[in-house]
């Protein structure tokens, strides 16, 4: 099926929605789902919009990712893709490739998207970066397709599990990026940080199954540095929030990582000494100038 012979259904209508909307728009039509249904948009019954769509863009957060998924399967047609940018662990410890493997059990392709894609950037019509991870590797021309001259550009991965463990613990390190500048620990302590994030990375993608080059491509090294150093990062005005005394519970992806690393016990924190002191960051609160001038003065 060529692109552009069945509408593409977004499913989720928030910031990432918006910029899909806006990379897409003008190339292909185009239907929207929510639960709320989107303003300017003619509304839609999900099950239909899916059973008529060449692409779904789930624009929605890891957890309810299975849940929606498992919910349009049915209804896709053979030769639809399936699209997600989603970052982060859902309810059972698992990243996005993951469920969507799990869910469509090989009935359907799909494809992740990971990189530096600030939604903003992409709303005000600034270049954006992905890798892309499919499901096979012939998904990928169909997806280079969708995109091609929208202004996010493409880059095949073979390495599915490495770029989405690098998406899912960019946002872990990002917070403390945040907190470190909030702090004004310097240009010094965020140029250690980049390193140490890094080789702390690369360790835990290599012992999810991924390959240590891809942490320093764009789903890890190029969206560590977006999201640890963009005033648009949610995770780094989270880290500043812990450091100024001001957080509150979070949904942010970053944070449910961290829950769930520990809820299934999936790494041993006490490998990685900077994603465990994130770790104490967020989940105590207190003391966070502290913890982190002790961390620098044991290097």
């Amino acid at each position: 099926m060529a692109a552009g012979k069945h509408p593409i259904l977004v499913i989720g209508y928030g910031e990432v929605g918006h910029a899909m909307e806006h990379l897409l728009a003008a190339r292909q039509p185009m239907q929207f789902w929510d639960i709320h249904p989107p303003a300017g948009h003619e509304p839609v019954e999900l099950e239909q919009a899916a059973a008529k769509a060449g692409f779904v863009l789930f624009c929605i957060p890891v957890s309810p990712l299975g849940e929606v998924a498992g919910r349009v399967l049915p209804h896709l047609s053979a030769d639809s893709i399936s699209l997600t940018v989603a970052k982060g662990l859902d309810a059972a410890g698992r990243p996005a490739p993951a469920i969507f493997s799990e869910v469509y059990a090989g009935a359907r392709d799909y494809a992740v998207l990971y990189g530096p894609m600030i939604a903003e950037e992409i709303m005000q019509g600034r270049p954006a970066f992905a890798q892309v991870g499919c499901s096979r590797p012939g998904v990928y021309a169909r997806v280079e397709a969708l995109f091609s001259g929208s202004g996010l550009v493409l880059r095949y991965s073979d390495d599915v599990q490495g770029i989405a463990w690098s998406s899912v613990l960019k946002n872990v390190y990002a917070i403390l990026f945040g907190a470190a500048d909030e702090l004004a620990l310097g240009d010094n302590v965020r140029g250690y940080l980049a390193v140490a994030a890094i080789r702390e990375m690369t360790a835990i993608v290599q012992a999810m199954g991924g390959d240590a080059a891809t942490v320093t491509q764009l789903a890890g090294l190029g969206d560590l540095v977006t999201t640890a150093t963009s005033s648009s990062s949610h995770h780094h005005e989270l880290g500043r929030q812990l450091a100024r005394g001001e957080y509150r519970d979070s949904p942010a992806e970053g944070v449910h990582t961290l829950a769930m690393v520990e809820q299934y016990d999936l790494l041993d924190r006490e490998q990685y000494p900077l994603f465990n002191l994130v770790q104490q960051l967020v989940t105590e609160r207190s003391g966070i100038e502290q913890r982190l001038r002790a961390y620098m003065q044991s290097l």
